[in-house]
């Protein structure tokens, strides 16, 4: 019997890598979901959070690196997933696994996020107030009403958003080879990302692409869990061999302003 297949999770902005841990229970068997946490957060809360991407993605590059040498561990069965930010440093990690000589991934997946030639770095400088973070927060409509009701968690939210955002403008395109593996992409069609900045995904790959489109805002991957889900055990059954559970209704058309 082949080894489950690990995905391993980059959070979004802000967030610890416990938002993947209730897809433990509701993706397929053979896959086995690993939350990668960042530094400042939850398990790593004693860390200093990074402020420089290209840095971090070195760090969590090195992490894999020992995860997927573990002697239970088969490098030929992970792929990597990302949300928001998760999703650029996911791409990062990929091309970092490689020069270090690793075993691609089955499948880069990446959800609410622009391609990397199409990252706009200022827009992330600009959120440099509480204020502006908070407004930030209101409209992705991805926060629990009661943490903007706690002081202490509020404070900590914006803290690791503040840091995380300066990590995402530090963020510049590097020029590299196509990666030779399937690259799947989901966006939400309320969603501010256009159509356009998730279709130059297309360019990164070498190999299979696929972009799905689900109702929803930049955190359809909860509104629309269940859509979102199936679609995502399909994909990565297509890129490692596997039966997926039955699909449900999700619906992949481009929104209508595309």
């Amino acid at each position: 019997m082949a080894a489950p297949l690990m995905l391993f999770s980059l959070p979004c902005a802000g967030a610890s890598a416990a938002m993947y841990l209730r897809w433990r229970r509701r993706l397929p068997s053979w896959m086995q979901v690993e939350p990668v946490e960042l530094p400042g957060r939850a398990s790593r809360l004693h860390e200093t959070p990074r402020e420089n991407f290209d840095a971090l993605a070195a760090d969590l590059c090195k992490e894999l690196e020992k995860r997927l040498a573990k002697p239970l561990a088969r490098p030929e069965r992970y792929a990597l997933f990302g949300h928001s930010m998760g999703g650029l440093l996911a791409y990062r990690v990929a091309h970092g696994l490689r020069a270090a000589g690793r075993q691609l991934p089955a499948a880069l997946l990446v959800s609410a996020c622009a391609a990397p030639t199409r990252q706009d770095w200022r827009r992330y400088a600009d959120k440099k107030t509480d204020a502006s973070l908070i407004a930030e927060l209101r409209r992705q409509n991805g926060t629990p009403e009661e943490v903007f009701g706690n002081a202490e968690l509020l404070s900590m939210t914006l803290g690791l958003l503040g840091a995380d955002y300066r990590v995402c403008a530090s963020f510049r395109h590097q020029d590299s080879l196509p990666l030779t593996m399937p690259i799947h992409v989901f966006g939400g069609r309320a969603d501010e990302i256009q159509a356009a900045g998730l279709e130059a995904w297309q360019r990164e790959g070498a190999g299979t692409f696929s972009l799905d489109w689900f109702d929803g805002g930049h955190f359809f991957i909860r509104q629309n869990e269940d859509a979102f889900l199936s679609v995502l055990a399909k994909r990565l059954a297509d890129s490692a061999g596997e039966s997926p559970y039955p699909s449900r209704h999700a619906s992949h058309a481009a929104p209508a302003s595309a």
